[in-house]
């Protein structure tokens, strides 16, 4: 499965953004997608992610109540609504699908993934 993520980009402290992650294949059960983060010289983290068939989500506390993941089946794209934004959501957002059908938050445990997308959040 191909991922292609969009929807970064500039915004000031208590601003939104929404990201968004098409997936080139239609058949996506069991499929988990998801959404990591890599701060500046960070290592990459969990942020959110929804399981593709029954719609079950899955939020890191550092975003539960500010981000928000939806998807659109019929688009085979997940977005994520990122609003309260803040300084320390600065980062490269990266989306990531994983086929084992469990909301899990270790990146080793996602198949495939898009290039990353800049959010940037000015003080």
């Amino acid at each position: 499965v191909q991922l292609q993520a969009s929807g970064g980009g500039l915004v000031q402290t208590g601003g939104r953004l929404r990201l968004s992650c098409a997936a080139s294949e239609s058949t996506l059960s069991f499929y988990v997608m998801a959404w990591f983060r890599q701060p500046p010289g960070k290592e990459r983290e969990f942020v959110a992610a929804i399981a593709w068939s029954s719609g079950s989500i899955y939020y890191a506390d550092s975003v539960r109540g500010r981000f928000t993941l939806s998807r659109d089946t019929a688009k085979n794209t997940m977005y994520l609504q990122m609003d309260d934004l803040k300084p320390q959501d600065t980062a490269v957002y990266y989306c990531a699908g994983g086929r084992r059908g469990v909301l899990v938050t270790g990146r080793e445990m996602y198949d495939d993934w898009g290039q990353g997308t800049q959010v940037t959040v000015s003080s």
